[in-house]
């Protein structure tokens, strides 16, 4: 704007000067002279049209012609200057130049913990709408500038700063708040491993204590990710396969993990037992692979169906076609099979081919891959057994280690349990909430989330796991919630019971209703409240009642 704000102010200025050099003559025939202080009063409704009339007095012919001459340059330059803004508002840099700012004054006026989310494809949308739902601060990079709108538009709980950008690029990342001293952790979901490792990479050198958690679907990329000590590395594919070897091992454990993951109002699944016979895997892409890697440690029969057996190196004996037809189910023996897994990375395929296997053997386990969220209403009519999401895998899966980072560290130790362990807890669980998964927090014993607890314990008072867990609505009932387990320094405490002692710091990972939750949170912060459970007296809380009290 530099050029037409030049040629309007040097316009403005020569107008000006004119009406002051150039005479007039009055009524009276006196000659005159515009001061400069009404000659650009005069200019400055004339250049814009808006026609007072001649003042302070009536012009001569030589004013008159000056004013029409100035009258059309000023017109001119004011169309050429509106034309030249209109241009900069449109152009591309300005616009991005401008959002930078405005996303930049956004980031650094947020005063709660945030999230930085890299890529808002459809594992992102999944995840920032999951932390939105448990209040958590988010912001958004993403390259495209669809998806960046759709921040915008949609109606989400909390503002999310979002900007179009490459998040690989270190600055756009300090942009996006990674220097920021709230910024909580980063989240590399983008569609390119090459993004998500620069992204890595840049976090871990510029902020190394802020974790980073990474999406990556090869193993050179993760063991590079892991290198440069990025916290969480998560491949769908392997998640996906251990949790399928954990159902046919523990039905009960992955019912557990399907119950305490789940999302705010989700319906309780029910268990599933998949067989170990003999099984037919349809596609050895990324998925194909991880699931017959793990299938093998489990001594199971696997026969591989694939298109291109000699592009993706499939092993000896693999069947090659796609699956959807019945002769290649047939030759594979699916009328001997127990499960079918329909792993292609394409939807349409994959449905055809649980359709055909069922026609000739109704009686199949069926494992689904679904690539796109838009098809979850087909998907959801087929009923399989176990649905494989990479998107909703790896939000979860984000979204549990960030939001409760116990509950991961529990479902490790119960992979250590027997399956009978598994099923009492499910028992319990399923007495307390019924219909919907259960609500799951954590709480440490610090000023912030107990605050009235530990001035107890610093007071050398006893607060147990009980006292937690007392209905103060409901005399000798307990909270409908479930202690998982408590960690403290390095100890770990799978559900710990009621007459375990707390200690400052302690970390406690619960399960059970909304309500619960809502109540014990009084008992945490309500000094009142806990001297009440733990002494059964209520205390007057000010000084006159006390002094009552005593008369």
């Amino acid at each position: 704007m530099r050029q037409p704000l030049l040629i309007l102010v040097s316009i403005y200025a020569v107008a000006v000067l004119g009406l002051v050099l150039i005479p007039g003559v009055d009524a009276d025939g006196h000659v005159w002279h515009m001061s400069f202080f009404h000659a650009i009063y005069f200019v400055s409704y004339m250049a814009t049209t808006i026609g007072f009339g001649e003042l302070p007095q009536a012009f001569s012919d030589a004013q008159r012609l000056w004013v029409i001459v100035m009258i059309y340059a000023t017109v001119v330059s004011w169309i050429y200057s509106i034309g030249a803004l209109i241009s900069l508002l449109q152009n591309h840099g300005f616009q991005q130049a401008w959002g930078e700012r405005r996303f930049a004054n956004q980031v650094r006026h947020i005063t709660e913990p945030f999230y930085l989310v890299c890529g808002y494809g459809e594992t992102g949308q999944m995840l920032v709408h999951a932390l939105l739902e448990d209040n958590h601060q988010v912001v958004v990079l993403d390259k495209t500038p669809d998806a960046v709108d759709l921040t915008i538009l949609e109606d989400q709980r909390l503002h999310v700063p979002s900007l179009k950008c490459d998040a690989g690029e270190p600055n756009n990342l300090i942009l996006g708040g990674l220097k920021h001293p709230r910024c909580a952790g980063v989240i590399a979901l983008t569609h390119s491993n090459d993004t998500n490792l620069q992204i890595a990479i840049s976090s871990k050198l510029l902020s190394p204590d802020v974790p980073v958690v990474c999406q990556a679907d090869s193993h050179e990329y993760e063991a590079n990710m892991a290198s440069f000590g990025t916290d969480f590395i998560i491949d769908p594919f392997d998640t996906f396969a251990t949790y399928l070897v954990v159902a046919l091992q523990s039905p009960c454990l992955f019912l557990l993990r399907q119950w305490l993951t789940g999302n705010r109002h989700q319906e309780l699944e029910e268990p599933i037992y998949p067989p170990s016979g003999k099984w037919i895997v349809c596609g050895y892409g990324r998925f194909g692979k991880a699931v017959i890697e793990k299938l093998k440690k489990e001594h199971i029969e696997l026969i591989v169906i694939e298109a291109t057996p000699q592009a993706v190196d499939a092993p000896q004996g693999t069947i090659k076609g796609w699956g959807t037809k019945a002769e290649t189910l047939l030759q594979a023996g699916i009328e001997s099979a127990q499960g079918i897994v329909a792993g292609t990375n394409n939807d349409a395929n994959n449905l055809s081919i649980v359709m055909t296997a069922r026609k000739l053997n109704p009686d199949l386990f069926v494992v689904l891959r679904q690539n796109r969220s838009t098809n979850k209403a087909i998907f959801e009519e087929i009923n399989a057994d176990m649905l494989m999401h990479p998107s909703h895998i790896l939000a979860t899966k984000v979204r549990v280690l960030l939001a409760t980072p116990l509950l991961n560290e529990f479902v490790s130790l119960g992979y250590h349990q027997e399956d009978a362990w598994a099923c009492e807890l499910i028992s319990r669980i399923s007495a307390l909430v019924q219909i919907e998964v259960p609500e799951v927090w954590e709480v440490r014993i610090n000023d912030q989330q107990a605050h009235a607890v530990l001035s107890t314990i610093k007071r050398a008072e006893i607060v147990t796991m009980g006292h937690l867990l007392h209905d103060t609505t409901k005399e000798k009932r307990p909270l409908w919630c479930i202690p998982l387990l408590l960690h403290r320094s390095n100890d770990q405490y799978l559900l710990p019971d009621d007459d375990f002692k707390l200690k400052q710091n302690d970390h406690i990972l619960f399960c059970g209703s909304r309500r619960a939750r809502l109540s014990m949170e009084w008992i945490l912060l309500n000094q009142h409240l806990l001297n009440y459970i733990l002494t059964g007296e209520s205390i007057r809380q000010s000084e006159v009642w006390r002094w009552l009290s005593l008369k």
